[in-house]
C-alpha cells in the first residue's frame, strides 16, 4: 500500500515520506497497531492538486476510517469509487475546487461521524437517505451550489450537534423535523432561498448557541420558537421578512451576546427589556419599521454591549440621555432618527470608546461644529454625518485625528474646503458632496497619505489646486483612487496633474465646464484607470489615439469633440463595457471594429456625423445597449442582421423564464468597480420620452437607430432580439411591411417605428406581447387594426 500511495499522482511526497519505507510511520498516516493498516490519512493544507482517477490508489483504503483532503487545490468530480470506503468515520474535503454530484454516494458511509464538504462547487440535492447517516455529529455543506428541498428524514440525524448549509440555493421551507436535533448546537444557513415561517418545533432546540438565518425569504412574526433557545448566544435573523413586534419577554435569551435582526419589516417599539440582558454585546435592528420613543431602560445592565445599530428606522422624540452611560460602546448608529427639534450632541462625548458613529439625516434643528464634535473622541475611525446641519469653519489648530471614513455629505456646508480635515493623516474615505462649498479643491488633500476615495460632487468649486511642489518629488505616493467631481463649476484646462496619481480608478469630472482637448496622459494608465466620465463639458479636439485600451467605462458625451474614434490602442482583450460619445461633432463612419471587443455591453453614438452603411454583419456577444440616433447612416439591413446579436436574445426566451428572474439580486453596470463606488447612466428615448437612467441593470436592453437614413425592409431577424425593453427605429426611411417577428419580442416595453414608409397591416402578433405599453406607428402607410391586448397606455 505505500508503493500506491506514492504512486498516486495527487500525493505530495513529504520529507518524511522519503526517508522510510514504512509509510505508518510517514507524517499525516495514521496505521491499525495490529493489522498495519492505513486507517487514517491527513493530507490537509499539502498543496495537492490535479483531479481523482477513479483508480485512484486512495480508494482501495478500505479499511480507512479518517481522510481529511480540506484546505488543497483539487478540483474535480469525486468518482463513484469512493464508495470503497464504507468505514469512513470521519471525511473532510473542504476548502477546494471539487465539482459534480457527491451526496448520492452519501449513504455508503454509514459509519460516518463527521462530514465537511464546505467551500466547494459541489451541486444536487440532498436525498432522503441522508437520514441514514445516524452517526453524524457535524455536517457542513455550506458555501457550495447545492440546490432544492431539505428532506424531512434530516431529522434522523438524532446525534447531530452542528450543521452548515449556508450560502447555497436551497429553497422550499424548512422542516419541521429540524426540531427533533435535539443534541444540536450550531445551526447555519443563511444565504439560501428558504421561505415561510419558522417552525415551531425550533423550541425543542434547547442546546442551541449558534443560530444564523440571514438572507432568505423567511416571514412571520418574530419567532416565539425561539424564545425557548436558553442557551443561545448568536442569533441572526437579518434580511429577511419577518414582521410584527418584537417580544418583551426577549430576556428570556438570558445568554445571548450577538443579537441582528436588521433589515426586516419588526414594527413596533424597541422594548426597553432588551437592554437588561447583561451577556449582550452587540445589537443590530438596523432598516425596520421599529417606531416610537427610544428608552434604554437600565443601562448599567448590559456591562459589555459594545454596538448598537438601530438607524433606519423610524424612531421620534429626543435621543435619551441616558445612552451617555453606554460608556463601553464601540459602534453606534442612529441614522434617520427623526429627533423633531435640538439635539445636545455633548451626550455623545461620554462615549470615549467610540470607534464608529452613524449620524446621518437626524432631522435636528441642531447644527454641528464640526471641530468641537471631533474633540470628543480620540479613536473615532468612522463618522457619518450625513443630512444634518454641519459647522466646518476653519481653525488655526485643529488637532490629529484617527478618522478613516468621514461622511459630510448634505450638511450644508458653505464656504471654503474645510481646514481641518489637514490633519486628518489616516483619512481613506472622504464625501462632503451635496453641499455648497466653493473655491478651490486644496493642493494639500492630494498628499494626505492614505485617501483613497474622494466624493466632491454638486458643490460649487471652481478648481484644482495642485499638490504643492515638494509633494511633486520621487517619494510622492499619492494613493487616491477614487475622484468623483461631477456638477461643480470647475473651469479651464483638465488639470494634467491628475495624471500623476498613478492608482486612478475612477475619475468623474461630468457636468462642468472644462475646454481645451482631453489630456494625451489619461491614456497612459497602463492598468489602473478603470472609469473616466468627461460627459457634459466644453472640451474638444479629438480623443487621445491610446484612451480606449485599458478602460471598463468611458463617457464623453455632450461635449465638443470632433475628428474620428481612435483604434490604434483596441483588442480583443481590452476591458471596455461602456462607450458614450453622444453629442459630438465627431465625424467617421460606423466603428465596426468594435464588434471585436469582447467585453463591450453599451455603445451610444448618438448625435454626431457618423455616416454610411452599417449593414456589415456583426457580432456584439454582449451588446445590450446601442444608440446610433440622430446621424447620417444610410442604406439598408440585411435579412439576418441581428442574428448574431446573442446578449439581447439569450437572457431568457419567455415569458416563465424572464418571471423567474429576482430582481433584488440583479445588479448594476459599475457593481464590480470598488464595491459599486460608482454606476454607469444613460439617456434614452424610451416611451417618446428621454429618460435618464442613474444606474443601469445589466438585464435592461435598448436598441435606438430613429433619426437616420436608413431604407429598405426591417430585417426579420429583429425578432431573435427577444430581451430587447425599448425598440425606437423611427424617422428613417424603411419600407414594406412591419415583420411578424416583432411579436417574439417577448420583453419589449416600448414600440416606435413611426416617420416612416412602411405599409401593409400592423401584426396582430404584437398584440401577445403582455409588457408592451407604448407604441407609435404614426405617420406611415399603415392600415387595418392597432392590436389589442397589449398594456400599452398610449397607441398612435
Amino acid at each position: 500500500m505505500c508503493v500506491l500511495l506514492l504512486q498516486d499522482t495527487l500525493v505530495i511526497q513529504r520529507e518524511s515520506w522519503a526517508n522510510s519505507s514504512d509509510c505508518c510511520r510517514w507524517e499525516g498516516i495514521t496505521c491499525d497497531v495490529k493489522s498495519g493498516e492505513v486507517v487514517e490519512l491527513d493530507l490537509s493544507c499539502s498543496c495537492l492538486h490535479g483531479r481523482f482517477r477513479s483508480n485512484s490508489s486512495l480508494f482501495r483504503l478500505q479499511n480507512l476510517h479518517f481522510l481529511d483532503l480540506s484546505l488543497n487545490d483539487l478540483s474535480g468530480h469525486i468518482p463513484s469509487s469512493v464508495g470503497n470506503l464504507s468505514h469512513l468515520t470521519t471525511l473532510h474535503l473542504s476548502d477546494n475546487h471539487f465539482s459534480g454530484q457527491i451526496l448520492s454516494y452519501v449513504a455508503i458511509f454509514s459509519l460516518l461521524n463527521s462530514l465537511d464538504l464546505s467551500y466547494n462547487q459541489f451541486l444536487g440535492e440532498i436525498p432522503p437517505s441522508i437520514g441514514n447517516l445516524s452517526k453524524l455529529t457535524t455536517l457542513d455543506l455550506s458555501y457550495n451550489q447545492f440546490s432544492g428541498y431539505i428532506p424531512f428524514s434530516i431529522g434522523n440525524l438524532s446525534q447531530l450537534i452542528s450543521l452548515g448549509l449556508s450560502q447555497n440555493t436551497f429553497s422550499g421551507q424548512i422542516p419541521s423535523s429540524i426540531g427533533n436535533l435535539s443534541q444540536l448546537t450550531y445551526l447555519h444557513f443563511f444565504t439560501n432561498n428558504f421561505m415561510g415561517e419558522i417552525p415551531s418545533s425550533f423550541g425543542n432546540l434547547n442546546r442551541l448557541m449558534r443560530l444564523s438565518m440571514f438572507s432568505n425569504k423567511l416571514y412571520g412574526n418574530f419567532p416565539s420558537a425561539l424564545l425557548k433557545m436558553t442557551r443561545l448566544s448568536t442569533l441572526i435573523l437579518s434580511s429577511n421578512k419577518f414582521t410584527g413586534t418584537l417580544p418583551p419577554n426577549i430576556t428570556s435569551l438570558s445568554n445571548l451576546a450577538f443579537f441582528d435582526a436588521s433589515d426586516n419589516a419588526l414594527s413596533g417599539t424597541l422594548p426597553s427589556s432588551l437592554f437588561t440582558i447583561p451577556s449582550l454585546t452587540s445589537i443590530d435592528l438596523s432598516d425596520n419599521q421599529l417606531e416610537g420613543t427610544l428608552e434604554f431602560g437600565n443601562t448599567s445592565s448590559p456591562p459589555n454591549l459594545q454596538a448598537l445599530r438601530i438607524g433606519g428606522n423610524n424612531f421620534i422624540g429626543p435621543i435619551p440621555s441616558s445612552i451617555s452611560k453606554l460608556t463601553n460602546l464601540e459602534e453606534l448608529n442612529l441614522s434617520s432618527f427623526n429627533t423633531q427639534g435640538p439635539v445636545d450632541f455633548s451626550i455623545f462625548s461620554h462615549l470615549k470608546a467610540l470607534q464608529t458613529l452613524g449620524l446621518s439625516h437626524l432631522n435636528t434643528t441642531a447644527t454641528i461644529d464640526l471641530n468641537d464634535f471631533l474633540s470628543y473622541f480620540k479613536g473615532l475611525s468612522y463618522l457619518d454625518l450625513s443630512g444634518n446641519h454641519v459647522s466646518a469653519a476653519n481653525k488655526s489648530s485643529v488637532p490629529w485625528r484617527s478618522l478613516v471614513y468621514m461622511d459630510l455629505s448634505q450638511c450644508g456646508i458653505n464656504g471654503f474646503f474645510p481646514e481641518l480635515l489637514k490633519t486628518q493623516k489616516r483619512l481613506r474615505n472622504l464625501d462632503i458632496s451635496n453641499n455648497k462649498i466653493k473655491g478651490q479643491v486644496p493642493g494639500w488633500l492630494w498628499m494626505l497619505p492614505n485617501l483613497e476615495n474622494l466624493e466632491l460632487s454638486n458643490n460649487t468649486f471652481t478648481g484644482f489646486e495642485r499638490p504643492p511642489k515638494h509633494g511633486l518629488s520621487y517619494v510622492w505616493k499619492p494613493s487616491i483612487k477614487n475622484i468623483l467631481g461631477s456638477n461643480n463649476n470647475f473651469t479651464g484646462k483638465v488639470p494634467s496633474f491628475i495624471c500623476a496619481l498613478r492608482s486612478l480608478n475612477i475619475l468623474d469630472l461630468s457636468k462642468n465646464n472644462f475646454n481645451g482637448s482631453i489630456p494625451h496622459c489619461l491614456g497612459n494608465f497602463k492598468s489602473s484607470l478603470s472609469v473616466l466620465n468627461l460627459r457634459h463639458n466644453r472640451l474638444s479636439g479629438g480623443l487621445p489615439e491610446n484612451m480606449l485600451g485599458n478602460l471598463r467605462s468611458l463617457d464623453v458625451g455632450h461635449n465638443q469633440l470632433t475628428g474620428k474614434l481612435p483604434r490604434s490602442s483596441i483588442r480583443m482583450s481590452s476591458p471596455l463595457e461602456v462607450l458614450n460619445v453622444e453629442s459630438n461633432r465627431i465625424n467617421d463612419t460606423f466603428p465596426f471594429w468594435l464588434s471585436s471587443l469582447q467585453s463591450l455591453q453599451v455603445l451610444v453614438l448618438g448625435s454626431n456625423s457618423f455616416h454610411g452603411p452599417i449593414h456589415h454583419q456583426v457580432s456584439f456577444p454582449k451588446l445590450r445597449i446601442i444608440d446610433v440616433s440622430r446621424n447620417h447612416f444610410n442604406g439598408s439591413l440585411p435579412t439576418s442582421y441581428f442574428a448574431k446579436w446573442s446578449a439581447m436574445s439569450s437572457l431568457g426566451t419567455n415569458e416563465e423564464d424572464r418571471s423567474k428572474v429576482n430582481y433584488m439580486d440583479v445588479k448594476y453596470m459599475g457593481d464590480e468597480v470598488d464595491y459599486g463606488y460608482y454606476h454607469d447612466s444613460i439617456v434614452l428615448m424610451n416611451r417618446g420620452l428621454e429618460m435618464e437612467l442613474v444606474s443601469i441593470l445589466k438585464i435592461y436592453t435598448a436598441l435606438d437607430f430613429s433619426g437616420n437614413e436608413l431604407e429598405g425592409e426591417i430585417p426579420r431577424s429583429i425578432g431573435l432580439l427577444k430581451e430587447i425593453h425599448v425598440l425606437n427605429l423611427s424617422n428613417n426611411g424603411f419600407t414594406g411591411h412591419m415583420p411578424s417577428s416583432l411579436g417574439n419580442m417577448t420583453a419589449l416595453e416600448s414600440l416606435d417605428v413611426s416617420r416612416n414608409k412602411l405599409s401593409g397591416e400592423i401584426p396582430q402578433e404584437l398584440g401577445n406581447l403582455s409588457f408592451l405599453a407604448y407604441m407609435n406607428f404614426s405617420h406611415n402607410q399603415l392600415v387595418g387594426l392597432v392590436p389589442g391586448g397589449t398594456q400599452f397606455r398610449r397607441q398612435n
